[in-house]
């Protein structure tokens, strides 16, 4: 009898706050505004914040309070940015949708190695060790840490061990330019049709021990090429996707290093 007695006093206790909570609740309860929720609503969910904020909600929280514009979003693209706009009434400036590129095609097979490295298969660490077993101290590590923290799995290695992106997967979060530490992954437009495969901004000679593909900063690219849009810097090429692209297939044919390459 004592213990029927416990369970219906604990029943009840159990009961009358519950329904203390929902009155609470009601009461208290802070009703968000139809446009905050529809903003929310059109996030693609996928939390990885390349918009700079905690999370997709955290994001549309603050384009909602005008501390953030819309279009930030890179997995929700063009139509998530038109979306926004037309929730909040604004005209939104729409940018190209950027994906990551590995800016190193200096494989196994054409980088000079200076030791077995034997660590944490880990490119930050492989990089504490004289920057790295490669020849090249500016390429790619080629241990996959970009791949581990790439939140779609757009990235992976091909047979050839070059780290390589699907740009169609990819999301332009960030993360992995974030843990490269070469800064070998960076991104570009969508739409960029040659790129230059290599990051070293060491001079010719130096490129020329250390790796077979690497650019030589030698402007045969930006000189004998018509309106050309590469431009060599710090004896690097880059293609400038600002200028017109109609050239670059020709000033990739005429790289002697072929390390201007189409995506």
């Amino acid at each position: 009898m004592a213990i029927f007695l416990a369970f219906t006093i604990i029943a009840v206790l159990g009961l009358a706050l519950g329904i203390g909570l929902s009155i609470a609740d009601g009461k208290f309860k802070v009703e968000k505004d139809e446009k905050l929720i529809a903003l929310e609503e059109a996030m693609p969910g996928a939390n990885c914040g390349g918009c700079g904020f905690a999370g997709c909600s955290a994001y549309a929280e603050a384009v909602y309070k005008g501390e953030a514009k819309p279009g930030l979003c890179s997995p929700g693209g063009e139509a998530l940015a038109k979306k926004m706009g037309e929730i909040l009434g604004v005209e939104v400036e729409v940018k190209e949708r950027m994906t990551a590129y590995v800016f190193c095609n200096g494989n196994p097979e054409v980088t000079g190695v200076e030791y077995a490295y034997k660590g944490l298969q880990d490119c930050n660490a492989a990089s504490l060790l004289q920057a790295g077993p490669n020849a090249c101290k500016e390429g790619c590590l080629h241990l996959g840490s970009c791949i581990a923290v790439c939140p779609v799995k757009a990235i992976s290695k091909d047979d050839k061990g070059n780290i390589v992106v699907d740009k169609e997967k990819c999301i332009a979060c960030g993360k992995c330019t974030q843990v490269c530490p070469n800064g070998v992954i960076k991104l570009v437009p969508y739409s960029a049709e040659y790129v230059v495969a290599c990051n070293n901004h060491e001079s010719g000679a130096k490129v020329r021990q250390a790796c077979q593909v690497g650019c030589i900063g030698c402007k045969i690219c930006q000189v004998k090429v018509e309106s050309s849009p590469f431009v060599v810097e710090n004896f690097l090429s880059r293609n400038d996707y600002g200028k017109d692209q109609s050239a670059a297939a020709a000033a990739a044919e005429l790289c002697p290093r072929k390390c201007i390459v189409k995506r």
